[in-house]
């Protein structure tokens, strides 16, 4: 019997796309410092280029960090619910940490340098993508992890929370190509259109957080990639249920 409802190997295919997001995730991080670095001239705290250290971090962040939490059920599909809860939620704690430090990046150089805030759309689709991200966290922790929610508002929100995650991250890399738009604009606009390394590294990356993007929603959309519960989640979900529910075994069904 407990063979029987022994766990399936990952499924064919999954590693393989999870491999290839993680390669991408980081390349794409690479090349944003390299972009700093080669041609903004570094990344530094107190001097000018404290702006650079705002791009790293949100495409760090509000990108990487928030897809690769949101593939956990799908990576760990053999460790405990609770575990892999835990996991998904501290992956988003740190995601809006360091989206945090380049949020204040970002305020404090213009602030020195007396440089107008919250004026363009890639700002307004910005600190908006971060709110919204902070207001999903908080309605996962207290539906998943808070013990106060009740199975049926657990269900009835589930699937809010999983559309909401896709969608913030859809807007993030939005928001950052929007950005990389900008800081070409302001920074090569009379010669982007010569074809020079810096625009061109700039629109390589842009297209590659396209494709982190695609890679990430392929995977969480495939029916057959998600995680199926344990034998003892599902003992443990009905037990929970008849508790918050006040529901007898027999009328389960």
């Amino acid at each position: 019997m407990e063979d029987s409802l022994a766990r399936p190997p990952s499924p064919a295919g999954l590693s393989c796309y999870v491999a290839i997001s993680q390669f991408l995730g980081l390349t794409v991080i690479a090349m944003t410092g390299a972009w700093m670095g080669q041609f903004r001239g570094g990344i530094a705290w107190e001097s000018l280029l404290e702006f650079n250290v705002h791009p790293l971090c949100m495409i760090i962040g509000m990108v990487f960090l928030q897809g690769d939490a949101l593939l956990v059920y799908r990576v760990f599909r053999n460790e405990s619910k609770r575990s892999t809860k835990i996991l998904h939620g501290l992956l988003h704690v740190l995601a809006l940490v360091i989206a945090l430090v380049g949020l204040i990046a970002v305020f404090d150089y213009h602030r020195k340098n007396n440089f107008a805030d919250m004026y363009s759309l890639h700002s307004w689709c910005g600190i908006s993508a971060f709110s919204l991200y902070f207001i999903q966290w908080l309605m996962g922790f207290s539906f998943f992890l808070f013990p106060g929610a009740s199975f049926s508002l657990r269900n009835k929100y589930k699937s809010h929370h999983v559309f909401f995650g896709i969608f913030l991250l859809i807007l993030s890399i939005a928001t950052c190509l929007l950005g990389i738009k900008e800081l070409l604009l302001f920074s090569i606009k009379t010669t982007y259109s010569s074809f020079v390394p810096e625009g061109i590294l700039a629109n390589v990356l842009g297209l590659l957080l396209i494709t982190f993007g695609l890679l990430i929603g392929y995977i969480l959309t495939r029916d057959e990639w998600k995680r199926p519960p344990l034998a003892e989640e599902l003992a443990l979900s009905m037990d929970f249920k008849n508790l918050t529910e006040g529901e007898s075994p027999s009328g389960s069904q």
